[in-house]
């Protein structure tokens, strides 16, 4: 389980490697503030590695030369947009693909789109989105029990038991996702744990040098063969089940979508949907055991909304002040500190020019971060998202809103049912003495597991 959290959040240098290699490269000169190249081969890299990941190597970046700066990868300027002002001038909402799902389809070496507005992105866009809500709508009593399950194990735990949340949560996540893709095949915990098959994804990734590395390679590639085969498998039983739309891969059947695209789509949900969902829900139990009063708000807010009942789907948009928890969440945690887009056509930010071709990097952790759109920015303060021109900022960089990604969406869902649930029933508490550091990669998870403790409510 803990080798499927390394696949899901470490990429390392890969993640801006895989995205250059699929575009031709460009040494147009920006023009943009930033560092020399330290190396003439390899540019930055090596002062990328030295930080430890990229989101840390662009913090020190934008601290030094500001909200719009460049660095170079190889011979290839790269140019990484750092504050919420600069984000919304380069963001388009009118495309069909998000930088997530780039970058992922990327790594995997699936065509990610153009997301130039085709017909066919458009259509297979909208099929992607509407087979994630019919599943939620299809399967939400699913994760009501699943949830119940996980706090009924908890409630037998003595208040000095120290629980792991990254252990428990993975759990969680890993049976939601692969039970609502693919259905009761996965229905057994044996079963859910054989995906781990991704942990030699994981492996291959680990330091960046896989293309230097043969066994490396063919670990990677026979992994993720082996996990294409057993979504092929599944896609058929689908099929010849004809069972409707109860699942994800069901719902994508329906719809005019190739064999090949199903597959694919299907693993990007997968994995996305698990390791976005997963760490979410981590990182919200663990702010929420640092925050008493925010846990007595959430339980206030439910009885209001729901009374004794358990919350329904319908219910979920009610709950207000669980959404501004689950946004600070993903604010404070950057639960994804880094996107990036090919600039397509000659761009302009402020008073620099983007030339075509050039790889832009959306420094969301360092944005989600900015003192000027939100003060006191390390604290965790769910009543920041009261303010409209918050809310807009959060929306506007893709985490809320028509252009929130469609896994991190199905991960609010999946993560109000588990908190509305624990907080009815249990008071969640910080272990004394624990300092939690965070490991930043395509997902922001923590670098080792997390603990909590728990007691009952009266």
């Amino acid at each position: 389980m803990l080798d499927f959290a390394i696949f899901a959040v470490t990429f390392v240098i890969i993640l801006v490697g895989a995205v250059i290699y699929l575009y031709p490269s460009s040494r147009r000169a920006s023009g943009i503030p930033g560092l020399n190249p330290t190396e003439e081969k390899d540019g930055n890299l090596q002062d990328l590695i030295d930080k430890g990941s990229l989101h840390e190597f662009l913090v020190g970046l934008h601290d030094q030369f500001g909200p719009v700066a460049s660095f170079w990868f190889g011979r290839r300027p790269v140019l990484s947009l750092g504050s919420p002002d600069h984000l919304k001038q380069h963001i388009n909402p009118n495309r069909t693909t998000d930088s997530f799902e780039t970058m992922l389809k990327s790594l995997l070496g699936y065509q990610a789109g153009s997301g130039d507005g085709t017909a066919e992105a458009l259509m297979r866009k909208k099929a992607y989105e509407n087979a994630v809500n019919t599943t939620l709508q299809n399967n939400f009593p699913l994760l009501m029990k699943l949830a119940d399950e996980l706090v009924g194990k908890w409630q037998s735990y003595p208040e000095s038991q120290h629980m792991p949340l990254c252990a428990h949560l993975l759990g969680l996540a890993m049976k939601a996702v692969s039970q609502l893709a693919m259905g009761s095949r996965f229905s057994d915990d044996a079963e859910s744990l054989s995906v781990c098959i991704w942990s030699e994804i994981g492996r291959g990734y680990l330091d960046g040098s896989m293309e230097k590395s043969s066994n490396r390679k063919g670990r990677y590639e026979s992994a993720l063969a082996e996990m294409e085969s057993v979504l092929k498998s599944v896609l058929k039983e689908r099929k010849d089940l004809c069972s409707g739309q109860a699942t994800f891969m069901d719902s994508l059947l329906q719809a005019n979508l190739t064999e090949r695209q199903v597959m694919e789509d299907a693993m990007v949900f997968i994995l996305a949907g698990c390791a976005i969902t997963a760490n979410l829900c981590i990182w919200a139990v663990h702010f929420l055991s640092t925050a008493k009063e925010v846990q007595e708000k959430m339980l206030q807010e439910l009885v209001e909304v729901t009374g004794e009942e358990p919350v329904t789907l319908d219910k979920i948009p009610q709950l207000k002040y669980c959404q501004q928890v689950l946004n600070e969440t993903v604010r404070t945690a950057k639960l994804t500190p880094v996107a990036a887009r090919l600039q397509e056509v000659e761009g302009k930010v402020d008073q620099h020019v983007i030339p075509k071709e050039t790889l832009v990097i959306y420094a969301l952790g360092v944005a989600l971060q900015n003192a000027d759109t939100w003060p006191l920015p390390y604290r965790f303060n769910p009543d920041r998202f009261i303010e409209e021109p918050v809310r807009k900022s959060f929306s506007f960089l893709g985490f809320s809103g028509s252009q929130v990604c469609p896994e991190l969406r199905f991960a609010y869902t999946v993560a109000t049912v588990l908190l509305s649930t624990l907080v009815r029933k249990l008071k969640l508490h910080r272990v004394e003495g624990q300092v939690v550091e965070a490991r930043y990669e395509l997902v922001t998870t923590p670098k080792d597991d997390t603990w909590i403790r728990v007691s009952r409510r009266s």
